[in-house]
């Protein structure tokens, strides 16, 4: 797989999706804020090589192994998924606007309603508030749900996420794992 790409390359992604990794009966379905342009020019979820979510994943005990982003399709037999709040592909997540996770949000909702994973985790506190008008909202598991789908909110993995380290990023992913376990579906 390749990875690097130009500028010019790279630039050509801006507004691009990504197709989402569903399937029904999934356990969880990760919500991430939206593509970046690594993701967008190479159609895999989490495909910058800083990101953590892949590292994160393994170490948390959802996959046996570290899947690469261009294994993703390996997910749902694994009972999980990929999505994003925002579809549109940009350099950083602060160029999306209020409208836009607001309306990811309800497309969001749409989804888990069709798709009825058993867990949303979405991969980031700012775009979760955001998407679901919950500014108080804090990592782990919500109050709310949709229909029956239970709502989790993980940190970011991007490497730009200070805050969080592999080891502390899997600590929380290995929350939602324990919770998954503990109530088989």
């Amino acid at each position: 797989m390749k990875t690097r790409y130009t500028r010019e390359e790279l630039a050509a992604a801006v507004g691009r999706t990504v197709p989402d990794v569903l399937g029904t009966g999934l356990d969880v379905l990760f919500c991430g804020i939206n593509p970046g342009l690594m993701s967008a020019v190479t159609g895999h979820h989490f495909a910058r090589p800083g990101n953590r979510f892949w590292p994160a994943l393994h170490l948390s005990g959802f996959t046996l192994r570290q899947l690469r982003p261009d294994e993703q399709d390996q997910l749902p037999g694994l009972g999980l998924g990929i999505t994003n709040v925002v579809a549109r592909a940009t350099a950083g997540a602060a160029e999306l606007t209020a409208d836009e996770y607001r309306a990811g949000g309800e497309i969001l909702r749409t989804k888990v309603l069709a798709y009825k994973p058993r867990w949303l985790a979405v991969v980031g506190i700012g775009a979760y508030r955001a998407a679901f008008a919950s500014p108080k909202a804090v990592i782990g598991r919500q109050a709310a749900t949709v229909g029956d789908t239970g709502l989790w909110v993980l940190p970011n993995p991007s490497g730009l996420n200070a805050h969080f380290t592999v080891d502390t990023l899997a600590a929380e992913f290995s929350k939602l794992r324990d919770a998954v376990a503990a109530a088989p579906g």
